[in-house]
């Protein structure tokens, strides 16, 4: 074995939004599979979402940049917004010292990487500072100009979904992207019947209806429907439900809110019906289930455009809403269960090597910005040898 200069690494930055539960997690994987010798700076607005994390790692907690503080001059909140940005309000106090943690972040330890998961304003200050970004992918009408330069300026685009999954639109990016399904998401699950076992179900069929952590929910109403015209199953739900007075629940129709064994209940259901969140798509692929996909409300129409996606690559049953009477519940049902594919679905679920193939992916990429791909390769030598 050869000796090699022993080079420290230069930290990677990251910034995690703190809506959902997503981002965090697939950040705390992405970090844990790097280098134990790469010192990471996490950049989010809150500071106790987050899975463990390994040593040298530090979660620098910002003010949020969506929440204003009270202290916002009229006059300037009523400036236009300008196309090149997303969320960028004039007169925010928390803004200007989020993005200034993040400016001097840049200047004292001049970062190999900024990861950004996601905003198009914070990776836009990476470029302008001098540091190379990485954007997370994500899906949605992303063809304003803010998205577009964003995309444009970054140095890679991390999309944590599988290939099969792109739109057309993301063709001008395609040598920058880096397909990787299943990245942050516990794609291990338990087997059906012990599933079923562990929630003590009986021997009746159960569907199981999946609402996101960052959105309102999904309305109750829609959901008595669907369970009166399937007395024969049990409806269960898991996460935020969106209540209605007018709605007639049966019995069958069961909320247990937020749970954090969602894993046995997506691995015991017989159907599953759910927005389009990251990490419920990929448990939801893992599982191979029929599965109806109905986007909630997202920023840019992301969910809308990730339901597309699964519908034609045939993974799952689009529908743009709930269905709304008992014969559309029907119908929908069926087509679900009729064009269920599993083996299609289990292709798109990723593995547990995600992780340690993003992490791979950014370490080269970095080294090669930086003009380390001498060093790269060596180690890569030792690493096998």
């Amino acid at each position: 074995m050869r000796d090699f200069p022993d080079v420290p690494l230069r930290p990677f930055g990251y910034f995690v939004h703190h809506q959902g539960r997503g981002h965090a997690e697939r950040c705390a994987a992405v970090v844990n599979a790097l280098p134990e010798a790469r010192p990471v700076r996490i950049f989010c607005a809150r500071d106790d979402i987050f899975p463990t994390l390994r040593e040298n790692v530090t979660v620098q907690k910002l003010p949020s940049l969506f929440e204003a503080r009270g202290d916002v001059p009229r006059g300037a909140a009523l400036l236009d917004t300008p196309d090149t940005t997303h969320c960028a309000p004039v007169g925010w106090s928390g803004i200007r010292e989020a993005m200034a943690a993040m400016a001097q972040f840049f200047a004292a330890e001049a970062p190999d990487l900024m990861i950004v998961d996601v905003s198009a304003e914070v990776a836009q200050l990476a470029r302008l500072c001098s540091v190379p970004h990485v954007k997370i992918l994500q899906h949605g009408d992303r063809s304003d100009v803010g998205h577009c330069a964003t995309y444009d300026g970054a140095a890679g685009l991390l999309a944590p979904f599988h290939a099969d999954l792109a739109q057309k639109s993301w063709a001008a990016w395609a040598e920058k992207i880096h397909y990787a399904p299943g990245l942050g998401v516990n794609v291990s699950l338990p087997k059906p019947e012990d599933a079923r076992a562990t929630l003590k179900l009986g021997n009746r069929p159960m569907a199981l209806v999946v609402c996101g952590g960052g959105g309102n929910g999904i309305s109750e109403a829609a959901l008595g429907v669907a369970a009166r015209s399937y007395p024969q199953m049990d409806w269960i739900t898991i996460g935020e439900v969106q209540r209605d007075w007018h709605a007639t629940l049966p019995p069958n129709l069961m909320h247990k809110g937020w749970v954090d064994n969602a894993p046995d209940y997506i691995a015991a259901a017989d159907l599953v019906i759910s927005s389009t969140g990251n990490t419920t798509c990929a448990q939801v692929l893992t599982a191979a289930k029929p599965w109806i996909v109905v986007p909630e409300w997202r920023y840019f129409d992301e969910q809308v455009e990730k339901a597309r996606a699964l519908g034609q690559a045939g993974a799952a049953l689009h529908l743009p809403h709930m269905p709304s009477s008992a014969h559309a519940w029907r119908a929908a049902v069926e087509q679900a269960e009729s064009q269920h594919n599993p083996a299609r679905q289990r292709a798109l679920a990723g593995a547990s090597d995600a992780a340690t193939r993003t992490a791979q992916w950014l370490g080269n990429l970095a080294d090669r910005l930086w003009d380390r791909t001498e060093i790269s390769k060596s180690l890569k030598e030792v690493h096998h040898a």
